[in-house]
């Protein structure tokens, strides 16, 4: 497994990504977005706000957006920024999140029968657990976990579904462990009210190997867990570790003006 797990979180480091185990592809922090480009287009499943579902991908935008972003339309919006970034609107997957991007997670492992990579930001101010009744949300929100995951090799259909099971499993682990919960009712999270999920898959034949599964107890699928459980702890331990300095800065300067008083 790569230990470059924040790699934009540094000033001084590059702002391109490029993957060890998917030759070709980049992660770039551009101004107000990540950018996450494929050396040649892949078969997708994902539910992007943009551009989701069984596609065929060239690239994927995660954008960042304020927590109190105006969301009754969040289709029209991407599109129209992707417009203005240049970006071909198709083979695009768009996403967005409310977390500073230089807290973006990045792994990445070979396991001799695939390239996988993946890279996630998130947040857990929108944390809630699947299976109970809860207010419903009629717009998008923008507090999310937002995962990006790209494999370099063969998947069935039915691997690439698997494949994603097996992410959404790994982030409901990393939470529970991380003691995040539902301010609804106190349970442990399960996610947020809104996160996304984008799988990108080469087919490429330089491993000889075609997934048919993509659970836990397959090479691929334990990978996928180990990956996306840890970039998913370390973009929330960073954006926590980030408002635990923010607060304090905010309680040294809250003292520094009643001294004054």
């Amino acid at each position: 497994m790569d230990k470059q797990i924040t790699p934009f979180f540094d000033g001084d480091q590059p702002r391109i990504y490029q993957s060890k185990v998917w030759p070709g592809l980049t992660l770039e922090l551009k101004s107000g977005h990540l950018l996450l480009e494929f050396p040649t287009e892949a078969d997708g499943l994902s539910s992007a706000v943009y551009g989701g579902g069984m596609v065929r991908l060239k690239r994927a935008v995660n954008q960042f957006v304020s927590r109190d972003y105006e969301c009754s339309n969040p289709v029209r919006d991407m599109e129209q920024q992707l417009r203005q970034w240049g970006y071909p609107l198709e083979g695009c997957a768009g996403l967005m999140t409310a977390v500073p991007l230089e807290h973006a997670a990045v792994l990445e492992e070979d396991t001799g029968s695939a390239g996988i990579w993946c890279c996630v930001t998130a947040a857990a101010g929108n944390a809630a657990r699947a299976g109970v009744l809860r207010p419903v949300l009629q717009a998008y929100r923008p507090g999310t976990i937002n995962l990006m995951l790209a494999i370099d090799g063969c998947l069935t259909p039915a691997a690439m579904v698997n494949a994603v099971m097996t992410a959404t499993e790994a982030k409901a682990a990393a939470l529970a462990d991380l003691g995040i919960t539902d301010p609804e009712n106190g349970l442990t999270a399960t996610g947020t009210t809104t996160d996304a999920v984008v799988l990108a898959v080469s087919g490429s034949r330089r491993y000889a190997a075609e997934h048919v599964y993509a659970g836990t107890a397959t090479d691929l699928g334990g990978a996928i867990g180990r990956l996306v459980y840890t970039a998913v702890t370390a973009s929330l331990q960073s954006v926590q570790a980030a408002q635990l300095l923010d607060s304090g800065a905010a309680a040294l300067a809250q003292q520094a003006r009643n001294s004054d008083l």
